[in-house]
């Protein structure tokens, strides 16, 4: 797995902040409607590939993950114009798969909301990205009147206090000014959160409360002087956020704050359960069969169950580890006998098997490392950039859901040759494929156990599928908790990464401090999962401090199996 950590390009599979706003000073004037009800400079994308030929219908509402309270329903609406209308559209994406984890959901842009529609939905989020997005005045009346919880985040909610009049003595706060400080930490529930600095150039709309008898700082911001403010504000059933939380997002971000609102829109009643996954990563043919059997009493010693991400093809085509000499094992072979015992032997410890793709690389080409299984992305092109960073390219050429079927074909095949269980959770080698892959991956599984990767154009209007993806804006997202993504699946959250030893492609090393203490960031969100991996040849004691750790935080460690009913 390739390192995972904060970044702000495409080769971090980050989303950028909105531009800068136009001013410091708030518009005292709403936008004509007219103004700009649709793109004001049109979108072009590049065609990289060749649309899905899967069928996709575009349902009035997404479904929620399995164990959410079926009364639920939110309507998420989000900025569509401009020339940075794309965003809008995947911030809007990133809150819909987090929603889903309480609530079903539908999602559009807000120029297109009607009066009272409000009513047909238990809570409502506005994602604000574009400055002065000529919002509705049927939105501002209903958000205005209703009692549902309701989340604005970032721009626009100058023209909901102007439309109010009353704003500051009905809501005990006041939009002030966009403040451009370097503000690099977020406090929320008593824990500190990391801010990227490259989040400060599109400013963060500041408040004033001014009566805390009806409303308070739920979360706030340290400022370069030490000096604390707002970043989120809260006034009754009203929560707002000053600014986009999606931009930049890092391990320990401000991004969980956002979560956990996100999460007390969609449920505020949801359970509040502490549980925790392990995954034991990258298992191949060629895998030391006594690591894994002593990862396995460690773990059954604690009473941890576990998954195992098994990829089923070994391949070094260039011989990259085998003196110039072409290697390719599969597990049935009579040369993995071995490690095929002791994934047995891990089964019969509370071990779940998982397809961690097929040959976990692509052809016989670096994609981006070596051409060698589990160094390489399989459903993805990469490379190393002069500057050494990974960088994503498009998916093969060769990419369609018949090539994509073939590799988990393959794949099945080789378990059944093995004698192995046949796996009912699927993980995307490093974390990568197309929307092709993910809706086969979804039609042979239903459930991943990974971090979601999603392109701009995909989900036009809301309407998921009907769109074509533009692989040149490309953004991930993990989850502390399980969710269903826009493709469908029920996705098993990873969360706190794992073990880096070493700098990688400018990732920081990563140590068992470093994931112990985003897992108690991770706290501030009601109902998290602490979740991390953990690859066989890095010392047992690394993974006995990891387990120790978390369990001594409360969490008990679940299986994924058990994650499918919520």
């Amino acid at each position: 797995m390739l390192p995972l950590a904060p970044g702000g390009s495409i080769a971090n599979r980050t989303l950028p902040a909105p531009p800068a706003p136009h001013s410091a000073t708030l518009p005292t004037q709403r936008p004509a409607l007219g103004s700009a009800l649709r793109l004001q400079t049109p979108q072009t994308f590049s065609m990289l590939w060749s649309p899905s030929v899967l069928p996709v219908s575009a349902p009035a509402f997404f479904a929620a993950a399995p164990g959410a309270d079926a009364e639920r329903n939110t309507l998420i609406l989000y900025d569509s114009t401009g020339a940075w209308a794309w965003l809008g559209e995947a911030y809007a994406v990133q809150t819909g798969n987090l929603v889903s984890h309480a609530s079903r959901y539908t999602m559009h842009p807000a120029i297109d909301y009607v009066a009272g529609e409000m009513d047909g939905y238990t809570g409502m989020i506005y994602i604000g990205s574009t400055y002065d997005e000529p919002l509705p005045t049927a939105l501002l009346d209903d958000v205005l009147a209703t009692d549902k919880p309701v989340l604005w985040m970032n721009s626009n909610i100058w023209q909901l206090s102007q439309r109010a009049g009353d704003f500051g003595t009905r809501f005990g706060w006041m939009p002030l000014f966009y403040n451009f400080d370097e503000a690099l930490t977020v406090n929320y529930k008593g824990v500190a959160l990391t801010r990227s600095a490259l989040a400060v150039p599109s400013g963060l709309l500041q408040t004033s409360i001014l009566d805390p008898t009806r409303a308070e700082a739920i979360a706030t911001i340290t400022d370069s002087n030490g000096a604390t403010a707002p970043w989120a504000t809260r006034a009754g059933h009203f929560t707002y956020i000053g600014e986009i939380p999606f931009s930049y997002v890092g391990s320990d971000d401000r991004y969980l704050a956002a979560v956990d609102l996100i999460g007390q829109v969609a449920d505020p009643n949801m359970p509040d359960r502490n549980r925790a996954l392990v995954r034991i990563e990258d298992v191949g043919p060629d895998a030391n069969p006594n690591q894994l059997r002593r990862i396995a009493d460690y773990l059954y010693s604690r009473g941890v169950p576990f998954s195992v991400a098994v990829y089923t093809h070994y391949k070094d085509p260039n011989g990259v580890y085998n003196d110039g000499v072409s290697v390719s094992q599969t597990m049935s072979s009579r040369s993995s006998r071995r490690v095929r015992d002791a994934l047995q032997y891990m089964v019969a410890r509370g071990g779940t098997l998982l397809m961690h793709g097929y040959t976990h690389q692509y052809e016989n080409v670096p994609n981006p490392y070596s051409g060698v299984s589990a160094d390489d992305f399989e459903f993805y092109r990469s490379h190393i950039s002069a500057d050494d960073y990974v960088i994503y390219d498009q998916p093969p050429a060769e990419d369609s859901a018949a090539w994509a079927q073939s590799r988990i074909a393959a794949a099945f095949a080789e378990f059944a040759a093995s004698g192995l269980p046949t796996p009912t959770i699927f993980e995307f080698p490093h974390y990568a494929g197309s929307a092709t892959d993910y809706q086969v991956v979804h039609q042979n599984f239903g459930v991943r156990y990974d971090r979601g990767l999603y392109a701009a154009g995909w989900c036009p209007g809301g309407a998921c599928g009907s769109g074509t993806p533009d692989y040149t804006r490309i953004y991930g997202q993990f989850f502390p908790y399980a969710v269903r993504d826009i493709f469908g699946s029920l996705v098993l959250p990873e969360s706190l990464g794992n073990i880096e030893p070493e700098e990688v492609n400018h990732h920081p090393p990563r140590s068992v401090q470093d994931i112990l203490a985003s897992a108690q960031r991770n706290t501030v969100v009601k109902d998290n999962v602490q979740s991390f991996f953990f690859h066989p040849y890095l010392p047992l004691s690394q993974l006995r401090q990891l387990v120790q750790g978390i369990q001594g935080m409360g969490y008990q460690f679940v299986s994924p199996e058990s994650l499918k009913d919520g």
